[in-house]
């Protein structure tokens, strides 16, 4: 079997109940991730669950949530930006099928403590969830219970499993928190961590949007659209379409054509040359050019020009010893 797909839904995700019920004497409330707008189209519809399909549970039952704490391993199932805006967001990266660390384990009691102290004067509700909203969720609210509030292991473990509405499942996570040690609290008041508050407006008020059982519904982002067009399809299977990031203007009709000119006959051919216009230079004789008197010299061989005379020779000079013979 190959891998899974990042587009897929959580294995065995569907078996479980979305949200459960608040945990009495506390503010905490376990529910299972909700899934971001790109994963629904693999769900039927009475299963989808969303950030704003949980608003919608908690607001049924005259509860109000401020705070989540996201536990799982990945941030593929949603982003801070697909809440409401009226809720923070808090991230820590738990491994599953591994009982959490120590520093984990402050973390989350850091988040809590600091939760409570800005919350005094309201009910506002603390939802934890991890893949599944069980084990590691279960874990970490039932550490808090034992290790802050002071209850005894056992109860605080019946306490979750009525709420959550299942029982944790990892052996090694009930034998932790029913025989482990104790973790320490020290430090616990410090901040540590700044929640993120949410970047979506809830929509379900808006006049615009009637659409049941849907999450928050926004124009999908790069990452939904990366892993839409991911996915395989069968040849048999249509392939569907996504709307338009943005609305696109009407077309406008195109520009009439203009009339077409009539047809009149070829065009007038040059008037052709007579025979003996180029006989000169086809048979190789160029017709002298007229002289131009800017280049033609003002004389011709033989004259003299203007301002010029002949150099005279110099008469041969008698030398005094020269006589009539060679010889003397």
């Amino acid at each position: 079997m190959g891998p899974k797909k990042k587009s897929a839904i959580p294995d065995r995700w569907t078996d479980y109940k979305a949200v459960g019920k608040q945990i009495p004497g506390t503010r905490f409330i376990a529910f299972k991730v909700p899934l971001k707008q790109a994963l629904h189209r693999h769900l039927h519809e009475s299963e989808v669950f969303g950030p704003l399909d949980l608003m919608d549970v908690l607001k049924k039952e005259g509860e109000e949530l401020g705070l989540i704490i996201d536990l799982t391993f990945t941030t593929r199932y949603y982003q801070p930006q697909d809440l409401p805006d009226t809720l923070h967001y808090l991230k820590i990266f738990t491994a599953g099928h591994e009982v959490p660390s120590d520093s984990t384990i402050m973390s989350f009691k850091k988040a809590v403590r600091r939760f409570l102290h800005d919350n005094q004067n309201n009910d506002k509700l603390i939802g934890v969830h991890c893949t599944h909203g069980l084990n590691r969720t279960g874990y970490l609210v039932c550490r808090y219970l034992i290790d802050v509030d002071g209850v005894e292991p056992h109860e605080a473990i019946d306490l979750f499993n009525k709420a959550r509405g299942h029982s944790i499942e990892r052996q090694n996570y009930l034998e932790d928190l029913k025989s482990g040690p104790k973790r320490s609290n020290d430090g616990m008041d410090e901040p540590e961590q700044e929640p993120v508050k949410g970047g979506a407006r809830n929509n379900r008020n808006d006049s615009t949007v009637h659409e049941p059982h849907s999450s928050f519904r926004r124009r999908e982002d790069y990452r939904d659209r990366f892993e839409f067009f991911d996915q395989t399809w069968s040849n048999n299977q249509a392939r569907p379409c996504l709307r338009p990031w943005f609305p696109t203007p009407p077309h406008r009709a195109p520009p009439p054509l203009l009339p077409t000119p009539s047809f009149r006959g070829p065009p007038p051919l040059l008037p052709t040359p007579t025979p003996g216009a180029w006989f000169d230079f086809r048979a190789g004789h160029y017709p002298a050019p007229p002289p131009n008197p800017n280049f033609m010299p003002r004389y011709t061989f033989g004259e003299v020009p203007r301002g010029h005379t002949r150099r005279k020779k110099k008469p041969r000079a008698n030398h005094k010893h020269a006589t009539d013979t060679p010889y003397s």
